[in-house]
């Protein structure tokens, strides 16, 4: 079955929230936060909405009825007859979804339109407009790392200059919600997955999304089990330059994001501004004797420069660490993109808090720090980690996602004092020390029990550590074979240290820093 001429071209009038959607067949696969946000919004606009998911919780398909969409649930290794009975028009499919999946291939053999979230909320970006009659302007930030707290820098920065402005995609809001909110925004700062720019990559509408400004952070291995290959997980994350309107904001330090901005196809007039903690050039943001600097937003740029913060004032704040002083000059970049002042800057700074589980202390004990950076679900994430934190006792792993750790072994990890293994992974993780840094006594933990694993990793960590040293939780793999989340792993983190401090205060210990190397005993 293919997509009748007649229906591509109704398509292509859904570029407004007041265009006809009534009776338009949509199938929506996934039932989590960012399908139920689809579903709902299709329904209000009229279409005729089937959703379809392996699973689904009480909340969301006690919802949908309510809404006014169907459920279908059940195995989804093979195209469901339901499906094909429905004869969708759209697909619109959760990030979760890849390439290869059997209902994405089955849509795009069968020439039927395929969206993510993100296509369907620019399409429908105009149902709440500003007083001058236009719909808010996005700002578009990705990377492998650094993502989430960009993005809430961004839009905290636009808070403290009177822009109502909202943190949503793959930060956990979807940009659904924020769409429709019925008071508007003035800005949508909006962070995109990789998987979702591989979707938004599909866009052929008349309008496609045309941010206001874009950045990619960095660009390093990641979900290369998703994508199929680095190659085309780097060309997913080039996407998110296409059709910049005014500054395409890449990192100097990382030559792959300049590269993707020399190639992208933006409007014409959109300036490239770079960032790094080097001395920045005339259209660049940048470091100074301890000084964060603007020399992009501003006229005189070839002779003067913008003060935003130092790094004195940032680390008071736990915002220290070098890969943070980075993202604050990308997130400054965005905000000066569409007008937030240098004080405006510098406010929103002095109230920023990190989230939970980036390189957060959760403890300083003995003369021992502990570190909870469980975020760092990849090598380059945790390369970051390990240079803010040089030689301390790293504990490591988790699921790697196809994503070979080797390099961060043989690079941060040879620095560290000792590393202690956990994860259905290890066994590559021990193979690395082995090979590329022989010489960093390695400790194993080799429990499966989720509610033991930490205990022990502690336990080993702390029989190694001495006054002065730093324990880091610096996974550099994902948490989901042995924790619910990154979240789940760092809070049983912060738990097993608190016990363990409490227990060396009563003389509880039963430490045994001797242990064998390679081994959990």
């Amino acid at each position: 079955m293919s997509t009748p001429a007649s229906d591509a071209s109704r398509l292509d009038t859904l570029t407004s929230w007041h265009a006809d959607w009534a009776g338009l067949r949509v199938a929506v696969l996934g039932l989590s936060v960012t399908g139920f946000s689809v579903a709902d919004t299709l329904t209000e606009l009229g279409a005729d909405v089937l959703v379809v998911s392996e699973s689904a919780s009480d909340e969301y398909s006690g919802l949908l009825p309510v809404i006014g969409a169907r459920l279908w649930t059940g195995s989804l290794d093979t195209v469901p007859d339901d499906l094909r009975a429905f004869a969708p028009e759209v697909v619109v499919a959760s990030p979760g979804f890849s390439p290869q999946h059997p209902l994405i291939a089955w849509t795009r053999a069968e020439g039927i339109a395929l969206w993510g979230d993100i296509e369907l909320a620019w399409r429908v970006r105009d149902k709440v407009v500003r007083a001058d009659g236009s719909s808010a302007p996005w700002v578009l930030i990705t990377g492998t790392n650094g993502k989430t707290t960009t993005t809430r820098l961004a839009a905290s920065m636009m808070v403290a200059a009177g822009l109502r402005a909202a943190p949503v995609g793959n930060i956990g809001v979807p940009v659904l919600d924020a769409v429709r909110d019925p008071q508007g925004f003035d800005v949508l700062v909006v962070e995109l997955s990789s998987h979702q720019l591989w979707y938004l990559s599909l866009q052929t509408g008349p309008e496609p999304l045309s941010p206001e400004a874009s950045v990619c952070l960095n660009l390093a291995d990641d979900h290369l089990e998703w994508h199929g290959s680095f190659e085309a997980y780097r060309d997913a994350k080039a996407g998110v330059y296409t059709n910049t309107r005014t500054a395409c904001i890449y990192n100097k330090a990382d030559a792959a994001t300049r590269i993707m901005v020399e190639e992208a196809e933006v409007i014409e007039g959109a300036r490239a501004v770079g960032f790094d903690l080097g001395i920045p050039g005339p259209s660049d943001l940048g470091v100074v004797d301890g000084i964060l600097v603007d020399r992009a937003f501003l006229e005189e740029r070839h002779t003067s420069a913008l003060e935003l913060t130092t790094v004195e004032d940032l680390a008071a704040r736990g915002l220290g660490a070098p890969h943070i002083v980075a993202n604050v000059l990308a997130a400054s970049a965005l905000a000066r993109a569409v007008g937030v002042s240098p004080a405006a800057i510098r406010t929103a700074l002095d109230d920023f808090r990190l989230d939970p589980h980036r390189i957060e202390v959760v403890a300083v004990a003995g003369g021992i720090t502990w570190v909870d950076d469980s975020k760092a679900t990849n090598p380059h994430a945790a390369a970051s980690s390990l240079a803010a934190y040089p030689g301390a006792v790293w504990l490591v792993g988790g699921l790697l996602k196809g994503v070979d750790i080797a390099d961060l072994v043989a690079g941060r990890g040879a620095r560290a004092k000792a590393a202690v293994v956990l994860g259905a992974d290890r066994a590559e993780v021990l193979a690395a020390f082995a090979r590329h840094a022989p010489s960093v006594p390695v400790f194993e933990v080799d429990g499966t029990e989720t509610g033991t694993i930490m205990a022990r990793a502690v336990e080993l960590a702390a029989g190694i550590a001495r006054d002065g040293d730093v324990v880091l939780l610096a996974p550099a793999a994902a948490s989901f074979d042995q924790f619910s989340s990154y979240a789940d792993r760092g809070r049983r983190f912060a738990d097993a240290v608190k016990q363990w401090i409490e227990r060396a205060a009563d003389g509880r210990h039963d430490a045994d820093p001797d242990s064998t190397p390679g081994s959990s005993p």
